[in-house]
């Protein structure tokens, strides 16, 4: 059937509707990702909830689903905006193409949009709001709430504590809507992974008897999280500490820096980053509309460690005296054979050298 898409601004763009429900409007904050593959990644991203995706790369679907590529166990997206769907996907690991998973998800998608013009509009006016509906003259914005401004981490994050891996090492997984990638990684560098919730208490992660602390990924402004600030860093101040995007702006948050919005976020697999301590570039992959301020830094104990090239935004710190290192990108994902996995690597070694070193 025949859908649009409301900006914020006002403007509306048509294309082909499927898996809508009828009459029920997807409110959501439109956003682009730039990669020319990995649209299962981006569908099953927990970071995604709560925004529809406009996918830039024109063909989308052309190596269909698998059951393996999942970064949790559903589709998270609010709805996906395409120029052109392939029906069918070719690859020898596929199971079902791009267009059943969706309509199995429940997942609204719209094709034969213009993606093109709507991101330059999101380039121009910055990441907003945008209603995916069959009536746009119907369309009311006040219906919903910035995404800044709604709690939904609570929404994709685990309820129960879950474990993975039997390694030496132990890492406590504190879970804002982490990807099934990071845990493939612990498990595979031989850690044993605990996931427990969001608000867990520091005395019930202590009793785990970690070696390691690392804050996952997840969706939403970090400043909705202010009331679980304390507990990071008194978890960050007893144990080796790896923080990864909203990970990552949560332990700046907890020492005292400041976080912003980009106009448009960060969303695709080929963001260049520079670390200052090495000076190496590594090529990764990014979903993020939060940044750390620079300026706010100053009177903290964090120093920026890695920037990216493009547009000098901070994409990671260290603490200047504990085990804490958090970086803004992806190490998980990471597009090349030698980039920033390594990472995972560093935290091993952070945890190697245990607690002697921690101001308790």
């Amino acid at each position: 059937m025949k859908g649009y898409v409301v900006l914020e601004t006002g403007e509306t763009f048509s294309g082909q509707l499927f898996g809508a429900e009828e009459g029920k409007d997807v409110h959501a904050e439109i956003v682009f990702f730039t990669g020319m593959t990995g649209y299962q990644e981006v569908l099953s991203d927990p970071s995604f909830k709560g925004q529809m995706v406009v996918f830039t790369y024109p063909l989308i679907g052309n190596y269909g689903i698998n059951q393996s590529d999942f970064e949790s166990l559903k589709p998270q997206a609010e709805a996906l905006l395409i120029s052109e769907l392939n029906e069918t996907g070719h690859h020898y690991e596929a199971n079902q193409p791009l267009s059943d998973c969706l309509t199995q998800a429940k997942i609204p998608y719209l094709t034969g949009v213009d993606t093109r013009a709507i991101v330059k509009r999101i380039r121009k006016n910055g990441d907003m709001r945008a209603v995916l509906t069959t009536n746009p003259e119907a369309v009311d914005f006040n219906a919903s709430l910035p995404l800044g401004e709604q709690d939904v981490v609570s929404t994709v994050a685990v309820k129960e504590k879950q474990t993975f891996g039997s390694g030496e090492q132990h890492v406590v997984l504190v879970d804002f809507g982490y990807k099934k990638s990071i845990v493939d990684e612990l498990v595979a560098s031989g850690n044993q992974v605990t996931v427990v919730p969001y608000h867990t208490s520091f005395e019930a992660i202590d009793a785990l008897k970690p070696d390691g602390i690392l804050l996952s990924n997840g969706p939403g402004n970090p400043k909705q999280l202010t009331s679980y600030i304390p507990t990071i860093r008194k978890m960050a101040e007893h144990y080796p500490t790896l923080g990864i995007c909203l990970g990552h702006q949560l332990l700046a948050l907890a020492f005292g820096g400041n976080t912003e919005k980009l106009n448009f976020g960060h969303r695709g697999a080929n963001q260049p980053v520079i670390d200052q301590k090495t000076n190496k570039v590594y090529m990764t992959s990014q979903n993020h509309s939060y940044v750390v301020n620079e300026t706010s830094l100053t009177q903290t104990e964090l120093q920026a460690r890695f920037f990216n090239v493009n547009d000098g935004s901070i994409e990671g710190l260290e603490h200047k005296s504990l085990p804490v290192l958090s970086v803004q990108f992806h190490p998980e994902a990471h597009p090349g054979p030698s980039d920033s996995a390594t990472l995972f690597n560093v935290f091993k070694e952070m945890m190697s050298q245990g607690r002697e070193s921690l101001y308790v």
